[in-house]
């Protein structure tokens, strides 16, 4: 690990001018490429104390042995500079986007004496015309096949075309009319291109012109009475026209458009992308990248610019570029799309009407994606176990934990304080075994003190379950508290490795809860969210797990799994608690009844001033119940008057209260802290 002031420019040495740099480790490899407005000052950012930088940025220039740089004139050409050398060197730290599948485009190779039609993957070639990609491959086939009786362009491989001119005998295709047969001199080569020109017309976009051209002639074939004629040509304005159904109307403005969306999270992110040509969407792709390094929403955009568009010219750039961030600057991002496509660019954020709402749905798509490559990734055994061997041999742990137990406090500004505690085995969740508890050893916010109360009642129970069992077994030799499945009931089955979502404040206070227990076999650490860091008791610097490993991924999904259970039970009881009524505190009064009297008296307020006589009238409540619920009015403080904010006007509460009786997730009184938590 090499330390960065030992190849540090010195100072002047770097110019104060736009350029790009590399960064090369100690065998001369180029491990990170950058560009900047102003080489002296980026640079100058890698150079300073060590611990002031993220920890991807700490691991970069530790790894590196040496920088150089390359002026250029202007922030346009070290965008393309940059673009070269990622492409060129392959670096392992900057941001690269890998398709989550090979995706099939229509191809038309334009740079062949005879243009073919054909499906093609992979690298894009020079001189051949692309649509797509599309999602299947039997997609471009069907849509192939109904153009095909407009559009009779070749379709078969060259040794297909040899061998039907040397035998002077079409293929099949060419007997049938779905091939205009250029390989036995049926129609010249200049025909045919234009045939190809044509079918490229079409597949850019640009339909109408065909489809009035054809209804006109079908016209004419129909008053000349060529009836034949016309139903070939009504039949092939009816093969056009259902294979533009094929790709729904989305835009009515006929836009040319690429949208781009993002879905991200600390370690990795996704992007998908709508083509949008003619107003129809003509393709649809979706990228994953693990995050190497630190980058934001807008750098993840300009990343995917470069990698779209760096090796497309003239109409493969659209002339619209729809993101959910703009890079910083724009300018030059926008120039270099301008220079590729050779016109102007859009390159911006939708705001507002159909292309926002196009926009939701490719974010959509980013987010369904980025899960799928999250659940397809958790799902691998071979990927599990060699997470739980990196924690293992991260933390020093004698063994792999197959049990991990996290743990996460949640609140409101101190209010409705809860904890949650999911359980992994295996790598995978345990739901059945997941719990929630309520803060209640003391009031306000102290996520410390709550962590040690959570924990220190975890594993009590733990504790009296296993004195139960007398210590670790019955005297049959079997455990004395089973389930059906043959595990421990309730907390009777320890963790190998206990995770809390916080720093060493957390962690130190989850260890001495262990300690005042007595318990010294359950390994403990925490995961702080910002930089990703694990934190040990009793280190004073934390354990930095690699970007890529696997094992920094399970904690990361076991942290972010206590946090969704802990807020969504927090806002459950904040919910509760604002729906709290007076008619709670009536003991046997059920939804029911509640809702008798708020349909009897249409209001809260108007129950509140009720009389025990008249309370007595709806049907159901008698004169006891009647008393008990005048006396839980009187008890109750009123409410303080509505009042709205714009006029300062007092609004009466005659509003029906909705919630009585409602199907919440609500926490019933009395009832045990710790219970299983069920997705709701």
């Amino acid at each position: 690990m090499a330390d960065p002031s030992s190849y540090r420019p010195k100072p002047g040495e770097i110019p104060d001018s736009p350029g790009v740099y590399r960064f090369r480790d100690e065998h001369r490899r180029v491990i990170y490429v950058g560009k900047a407005k102003s080489l002296r000052q980026r640079l100058a950012n890698y150079f300073q104390d060590l611990a002031n930088l993220h920890p991807r940025t700490r691991t970069m220039v530790t790894t590196a042995a040496s920088v150089e740089w390359t002026v250029v004139s202007t922030e346009v050409e070290a965008l393309q500079l940059e673009y070269s050398w990622i492409k060129e060197y392959d670096p392992r730290f900057n941001v690269k986007y890998r398709d989550d599948k090979s995706y099939p485009y229509l191809a038309v190779t334009m740079n062949e004496e005879f243009p073919r039609v054909q499906v093609m993957r992979g690298h894009k070639k020079k001189g051949v015309r692309y649509f797509g990609p599309y999602g299947h491959a039997w997609a471009i086939r069907d849509t192939v096949d109904l153009l095909l009786r407009v559009f009779p362009v070749r379709t078969c491989s060259a040794g297909v075309f040899k061998n039907a001119a040397r035998t002077g005998r079409p293929c099949l295709l060419g007997y049938i009319g779905k091939c205009s047969a250029p390989c036995v001199g049926r129609i010249s080569a200049e025909d045919h291109r234009e045939l190809a020109e044509e079918f490229c017309d079409f597949m850019a976009g640009r339909t109408g012109t065909y489809l009035r051209r054809l209804e006109r002639q079908m016209t004419e074939a129909a008053e000349e009475m060529e009836y034949e004629r016309a139903a070939r040509l009504r039949d092939d304005i009816g093969a056009l026209k259902k294979a533009m159904e094929k790709s729904a109307v989305v835009l009515a403005d006929a836009t040319d458009a690429d949208l781009i969306a993002v879905a991200e999270d600390e370690l990795e992110a996704a992007l998908q992308i709508f083509h949008v040509r003619g107003g129809r969407v003509r393709g649809q792709r979706g990228w994953v990248t693990d995050k190497v390094e630190e980058v934001t929403t807008a750098a993840l955009v300009e990343h995917a610019l470069q990698q779209l568009y760096g090796e497309e010219r003239g109409d493969a750039v659209p002339k619209e570029v729809l993101v959910p961030a703009l890079p910083e600057p724009v300018e030059p991002v926008q120039e270099w799309l301008t220079g590729r496509r050779g016109s102007h660019v859009s390159l911006r954020i939708p705001q507002r009407g159909d292309k926002k709402a196009l926009m939701e749905t490719v974010q959509r798509n980013a987010q369904q994606g980025l899960a799928l490559h999250k659940t397809k990734r958790a799902s691998d055994l071979t990927t599990r176990s060699r997470a739980l061997e990196e924690i293992a041999d991260a933390l020093d742990l004698d063994s792999a934990p197959l049990r991990i137990e996290c743990y996460d406090i949640s609140h409101l500004q101190g209010d409705d304080v809860v904890a949650s505690m999911v359980v992994f085995e295996d790598g995978l969740q345990r739901k059945s075994e997941y719990r929630r508890f309520q803060i209640k050893g003391f009031e306000g916010q102290d996520d410390v003190r709550s962590m040690h109360e959570v924990i220190t009642r975890r594993f009590r129970r733990y504790l009296a379950d296993k004195e139960k069992t007398g210590e670790w077994v019955d005297e049959d030799g079997e455990n004395g508290l089973k389930d059906e499945d043959g595990r421990p009931k309730k907390f009777a089955y320890p963790p190998q490795l206990v995770v809390v979502d916080g720093g060493q404040p957390q962690v130190a206070a989850a260890r001495r809860a262990l300690d005042e227990l007595g318990i010294d076999d359950i390994a403990v650490c925490g995961l702080a969210k910002r930089l990703e860091e694990v934190w040990l008791p009793q280190d004073d610097d934390p354990v930095i797990l690699p970007r890529t490993s696997e094992g920094l991924y399970l904690l990361q999904r076991v942290r972010d799994e206590a946090h969704r259970f802990a807020i969504t039970y927090q806002r459950a009881k904040r919910a509760k608690r604002f729906r709290a009524s007076p008619l709670d505190e009536v003991p046997g009064l059920g939804d029911t009844r509640k809702q008798a009297l708020i349909k009897h008296f249409g209001s809260v307020k108007k129950l509140r001033s009720a009389t025990i006589d008249q309370i007595q009238e709806v049907p159901g409540i008698g004169r006891k119940t009647a008393e008990t619920i005048a006396a839980a009015f009187a008890r109750a403080a009123p409410a303080a008057p509505a009042v709205n904010t714009a006029t300062g006007e007092i609004i009466d509460d005659e509003e029906p209260d909705t919630t009585a009786g409602s199907s919440g997730e609500p926490v019933t009184a009395g009832a045990p802290d710790e219970r299983r938590g069920q997705e709701r």
